[in-house]
Parts: structure tokens; sequence; C-alpha cells
């Protein structure tokens, strides 16, 4: 992970840049990459600032969470529709970078835009490699994980915010009636919720079994380091090979092996329970006498 003074002085530049940028094209520096965005048509200029830094906040969450940005050059293109907030995004990989396309209401606020999850999470889509169609729940199960861990380390959203919409949200990726495993059953809630479950249970197992010295990001960070951008074609084996290499343990290919032809029920009521998780409508607190209580502070723990 970069330092947090090395992190100030990527996005010093990045600001830098915009600044300097054109109406329509705005480039901006992040550490080794670039990012192009591109207005389809001229915000209006109380907008113009508030997207920028939708886009400087989501580029500083993942080189946070993953130690670098994850390409040389990402082309954004924005356009714009009546109303608030941000929709639509999308992401592809493209000759020498990649594209990521999003749409903005041009009335959006800064405060309606610091609520979006949608930018960062289109951009932890450029860390991973391009995958088999039925490996799909990886790719989206990775972007729903890691976008609120990283917001959380830079202090955009809340440890309690992420744990309770965990809870939300991760039973709708447990199986249904009918499930033949994450390969074969393409639901929305299980390719979303349960890509992102497998993500949390190999989380949490990585870090007992290494004592907490490492965590899913640690096995992440190498598939990027190896080269697997969304502008790689992979099989799921070399990803899941290199990142259980990276932290001692093979974990991300026994879950594999347990979830991607059958259903797995995880029992996430003790889960919660063991991390120290208490959820009562309307709040949440934590129990740090629990017996995985480190490990959920590690999960969203700010950057030093």
């Amino acid at each position: 992970m970069l330092p947090a003074k090395s992190i100030a002085l990527v996005f010093f530049a990045l600001a830098i840049a915009v600044r300097a940028g054109a109406q329509d094209e705005v480039r901006l520096d992040v550490g080794s990459g670039q990012i192009l965005v591109k207005f389809e048509s001229a915000p209006k200029e109380p907008v113009r600032p508030v997207v920028l830094d939708l886009i400087g906040n989501a580029a500083r969450a993942v080189t946070t969470y993953y130690g670098q940005f994850p390409v040389k050059h990402l082309t954004i293109r924005v356009r714009f529709h009546d109303g608030r907030g941000a929709r639509s995004g999308k992401t592809f990989p493209q000759r020498n970078g990649a594209l990521i396309t999003v749409s903005v209401g041009e009335s959006s606020s800064a405060g309606d835009l610091a609520r979006e999850w949608l930018m960062t999470h289109e951009m932890v889509h450029l860390t991973f490699p391009s995958v088999a169609d039925r490996h799909h729940w990886i790719e989206e199960g990775v972007a729903t994980y890691v976008e609120p861990i990283a917001r959380a380390r830079t202090g955009q959203l809340t440890p309690e915010k992420v744990w309770g919409d965990m809870v939300a949200g991760m039973p709708q990726g447990l199986p249904q009636a009918g499930d033949r495993g994450l390969d074969y059953t393409h639901t929305w809630g299980r390719t979303y919720w349960g890509g992102a479950l497998f993500c949390f249970m190999a989380d949490v197992e990585i870090r007992q079994r290494t004592g907490n010295a490492h965590g899913l990001e640690d096995a992440l960070r190498a598939i990027l380091k190896a080269g697997g951008t969304i502008e790689s074609e992979w099989p799921l084996s070399k990803a899941f090979e290199i990142g259980d290499r990276a932290t001692g343990v093979p974990v991300l290919q026994e879950l594999y092996a347990a979830t991607k032809d059958k259903p797995k029920i995880f029992d996430l009521d003790k889960l919660w329970k063991d991390l120290g998780v208490v959820c009562q409508p309307g709040s949440v607190t934590f129990d740090d006498s629990a017996p995985l209580a480190a490990i959920r502070r590690a999960i969203t723990a700010p950057a030093p």
C-alpha cells in the first residue's frame, strides 16, 4: 500500500490537472496512471467540480485499497440526465486502457454524489481480469465487496455504514431453491451478492488462517500486479492460484471448489456475532470482545 504521504502527493497532482483541463475534457494524473474525463455536453458550472470530485474520490479509494491505480490509461465518458445522482455505469476494456461510461444528474450537489457508490464500483472492475461468462459473479462480487471497504479506508464511509449494509445485503447472496452453484446460477442476487459473499467469506477465512496477517486485498493486489486487469483475459484458476500464493493459504481455490457447482449455506447470523456486529433498528454497534472483532476492525480500518 502507498503510504498516506504518497497518496496525498498523487492527488495533489490530480488537483493541478483538474484546474488545467479544457472545457469538455479534463486530464487527471493518478500516480502512474492517467484519467481522461470527457463530458459529452458542457456541464453546468456548479456540477462540473462535483463530478470531478466524485471521480477523484473513487480513484483515491481504489488506489488506497490496491496500493496503485489499476490501469495506465482510463477514459471516463460522462453524460447528463435530468435530476440528481449517478446511474448507468459500465466498464469496458479498450486498446491501451479502459473505458467507463456514466450518467450524472445535472442538478447533483456535492452531497448527492458523496453518497454515490457507482463510480468506485466501476473503477474496481478495472482491477480484475476478464473471465469466462459463467464466472461473471466474481467480477461483480469483487466490485460489490471492495467498493464500500475501499471507501471506508479513505474515510468516505463509516465502518458502521459498511457493516450495516453488509448485514442487510449479504443474505441476498445465499443460495435459494434450485441453486446449482455460482458458476451455474446467474440470478441477480447470486451474481452480485453471491459474488460479494464469496469475497467476504474468503477475506474472513484468509485472516483466520494467517492470524490476521493477510486479507483478501493481498490476494487481489497480487492478481493486479501480475497483470490481471480488465485489459486481460484469464482463466479464473490462474487468478485464484496467484491470489492464494500471495496469502500463503489456498482459501480462494478451496472456496471456489465448494461453491462453483453446488449450493453452500453460510451461517451469517453466527458470523455477525463472532465479528461483533450488533444491528438494532436504526443503529449498528460493535462488540470488541467478540472472538473475530480484530478481523472486523482490520477489514474496514482507515488507511495509515
